[in-house]
C-alpha cells in the first residue's frame, strides 16, 4: 500500500528517499512541494527528475483529501468543507479567515466517544481514529484553498500574509483519544522548514482527558490546552460531559494544575453559555471560585445550535454579566467567543462529517 506523504515527517520523507537510491535533496523539494506549495499530486512536483517521480507514484501518495462539499457562511470569513477519507469516511475542517491571516480548524477522529449532550460530534458516537496523516492533511488543504481564493481576488501578498497561521484542534472528535497521531501532525505541522506552526499557534481542546493532560505535561508539548468546562460542579457536568463520569472533576482541576505548574502555560477553560443551565451570576462565581489561583483565561461560547439538543445559547447581556464577575470579583480573564459559520453549522459542536443540516 502507498504511503502517505503526509504521514512523513521530515526525517521519515528523507529516509524514505535514501531509500531508493535518490540524493536527499530530491526529498527537501518534495517537502517543499508539499508545505511552501501546496501541491495536490505528485505531477505538479515538476523539478524532480523523471525517475524519481515515478518512484513516487509507484511508492507513495500526496494523501491530498478530496472535498466533496465546499460551503461559504453568509459571514464571509468562514468556510466549511466536508473531506473524502479512504473507507466512505467524512470529516469537516473550517477556515476562519481574519485580517491578513486564517486559521484551520481540523478534526482528529471521525465521530467522538465523549458524548457530549450538546455536541452534534457526539451526538454521532465514535467511528474511526484519524491518522496523522489525515489531520496534517486537513491543515494543508485550508492553506491551499487561502493562497487560492488571495490569488484569485487579485489580492498582493505581503510577507507571511498568505500563510496559514493558526491550528486548532478543536473539530471533530477527541485529540487525546487519539493521542499519538495526534502529536506526530503536530510535531509535523511545527516543522520550520514546511508550515513552521509557532508554539503558541496550534491549540488542542480537549473535553478533560485527565491521562492525556497529564501526558502533555510530562511530556511539554508545545501547545496550547483549551479544557471544555461547562459546569463547576461534578454533578452540573456529569448532566453535560458524560465522561465526567471517569475523570471526575476534582480529578481534572488537579490534572490542570499539574499542566500549568509544569509547563508554565495558562490553561483555556471553554464554558458554553446555554440559557438557564448555567449562565447566571451564581454559575459566574462558581467558575472563579473553581478556578481560583490557577493559571487560568475563560473563553465563553454562546451555544451552537444542534439537532440533537433543545438548548438555547445564552443572551448576550448574560454573557456580559458573567464575563463582568469573573474580571470584578475573580480579576480571571475572560473573553466571548465570536460566533462564525452558524448558518453552515461549522460552529464549535456543530462538526459532523456531514450527517446532514441541524
Amino acid at each position: 500500500m502507498r504511503v502517505s506523504l503526509y504521514e512523513l515527517t521530515r526525517a521519515e520523507l528523507t529516509e524514505l528517499v535514501a531509500s531508493w537510491g535518490q540524493s536527499p535533496a530530491h526529498a527537501a523539494r518534495i517537502w517543499r512541494h508539499l508545505y511552501w506549495g501546496y501541491v495536490d499530486s505528485v505531477e505538479l512536483m515538476a523539478d524532480l527528475p523523471a525517475r524519481v517521480r515515478t518512484q513516487l507514484e509507484a511508492e507513495a501518495r500526496v494523501g491530498a483529501l478530496p472535498a466533496a462539499l465546499e460551503t461559504q457562511s453568509s459571514d464571509g470569513f468562514t468556510q466549511k468543507f466536508l473531506l473524502n477519507l479512504d473507507g466512505n469516511r467524512t470529516i469537516e475542517t473550517v477556515l476562519m479567515r481574519f485580517t491578513g491571516r486564517v486559521t484551520a480548524c481540523v478534526s482528529s477522529q471521525v465521530g467522538c466517544a465523549m458524548g457530549c449532550v450538546f455536541c452534534a460530534t457526539g451526538q454521532m458516537g465514535f467511528q474511526s481514529q484519524l491518522s496523522a496523516g489525515e489531520i496534517v492533511a486537513q491543515a494543508v488543504h485550508v492553506a491551499r484553498e487561502w493562497k487560492r481564493a488571495a490569488t484569485m481576488s487579485g489580492e498582493t501578498p505581503t510577507a507571511g500574509s498568505h500563510r496559514l497561521r493558526n491550528v486548532v484542534l478543536m473539530g471533530m472528535g477527541e485529540p487525546l483519544h487519539n493521542y499519538e497521531a495526534v502529536m506526530k501532525a503536530v510535531d509535523i505541522l511545527r516543522d520550520p522548514n514546511g508550515l513552521s506552526l509557532g508554539a503558541g499557534r496550534i491549540t488542542l481542546s480537549t473535553v478533560g482527558v485527565v491521562p492525556g493532560i497529564l501526558r502533555l505535561a510530562a511530556e511539554r508539548r508545545p501547545v496550547h490546552l483549551a479544557v471544555s468546562l461547562h459546569a463547576a460542579t461534578q454533578q452540573g457536568r456529569l448532566a453535560l460531559v458524560p465522561v465526567a463520569k471517569r475523570w471526575p472533576l476534582d480529578e481534572l482541576m488537579s490534572a490542570c494544575r499539574t499542566y500549568s505548574e509544569t509547563t508554565g502555560r495558562k490553561v483555556f477553560y471553554e464554558w458554553a453559555l446555554i440559557e438557564g443551565k448555567n449562565d447566571s451570576a451564581e454559575d459566574a462565581r462558581a467558575v472563579g471560585r473553581l478556578l481560583h489561583g490557577l493559571s487560568a483565561q475563560v473563553n465563553l461560547i454562546p451555544l451552537n445550535p444542534t439537532a440533537g439538543y433543545a438548548g438555547k445559547p445564552s443572551r448576550s447581556e448574560a454573557a456580559k454579566r458573567f464575563q463582568q464577575i469573573l474580571r470584578s470579583e475573580f480579576d480571571l480573564p475572560s473573553t466571548v467567543r465570536q460566533r462564525r459559520g452558524i448558518d453552515i453549522a461549522a460552529g464549535c459542536g456543530q462538526l459532523a462529517g456531514g450527517q446532514g443540516p441541524i
